[in-house]
């Protein structure tokens, strides 16, 4: 497995091999718990192919002393991860409960990740207590590490007459951040939306599959003004998304 060690504001980079993700399990002293494990505020991580990507993990942790401090935080990923240096920031929340921080920063044209790289990765945590109690646990929590995605629409013709066929085309593309590039993702089923211009919701017209270059082409009849989009539900390594719906004026 590959590591980089990360601070609050990207630090030095350490490569490690023959790193394996251990099974999940806790070691400490006392009654010290995590309770709690928060990455980037919805567990999913998207990271696209040039720019920083900044991470915020949060443990909330629990002793009947009150919590002294976090020592440290792991990233564990398929054959990737990153350790956390520096002492993450604390807040507490009772007297017994305190959450613990640390935001770092990801730059896939410097960390040489590999789309194999994308799935679930976890969290480790070691949180010290008041009192000397202190718990290190593996595996605290999990979250989603993803390739990001785009998706596009166009329908055609722009104006069109009521009841005329409408071709609605698009593709679907997520970062390769071997190539650093985004590149079509393919297979995969997209739905055509559609609301009404008078409407705030769309609603599913019908369900397609993106090409072998990630392409989507369809067809629907044309029955009022209204917006046209791609929605794409995402799967474990790539993130969902939806286009910006293309407004068509039907006469």
């Amino acid at each position: 497995m590959s590591k980089r060690t990360l601070g609050a504001a990207v630090v030095g980079a350490l490569a490690l091999t023959a790193l394996a993700v251990p099974a999940a399990q806790a070691a400490g002293s006392g009654d010290t718990k995590i309770t709690k494990v928060v990455v980037d505020g919805d567990n999913k991580v998207a990271v696209g192919t040039s720019g920083l990507k900044t991470v915020k993990i949060s443990v909330t942790a629990s002793d009947d002393s009150g919590i002294a401090g976090a020592s440290a935080f792991t990233l564990e990923g398929p054959d990737y991860g990153f350790y956390l240096s520096g002492k993450p920031a604390c807040a507490k929340v009772s007297a017994t409960t305190s959450t613990c921080s640390a935001t770092v920063q990801i730059d896939p044209k410097v960390d040489y990740l590999s789309n194999a790289n994308a799935g679930t990765w976890y969290v480790d945590a070691w949180i010290d207590a008041k009192d000397g109690d202190y718990v290190w646990e593996e595996k605290a929590g999990s979250f989603k590490f993803q390739r990001a995605s785009k998706l596009t629409v166009n329908a055609t013709p722009e104006p069109v007459k009521k009841g005329k066929t409408l071709t609605v085309t698009g593709k679907l593309s997520r970062a390769n951040w071997e190539t650093l590039t985004y590149a079509g993702y393919s297979g995969q089923s997209v739905k055509l939306q559609y609301r009404k211009k008078s409407s705030s919701a769309y609603t599913t017209v019908k369900t397609i599959k993106s090409s072998s270059t990630g392409t989507l082409k369809t067809t629907v009849k044309a029955t009022a003004d209204g917006y046209y989009r791609f929605a794409f539900a995402g799967t474990s390594t790539t993130p969902a998304v939806n286009a910006t719906g293309d407004y068509v004026d039907v006469k």
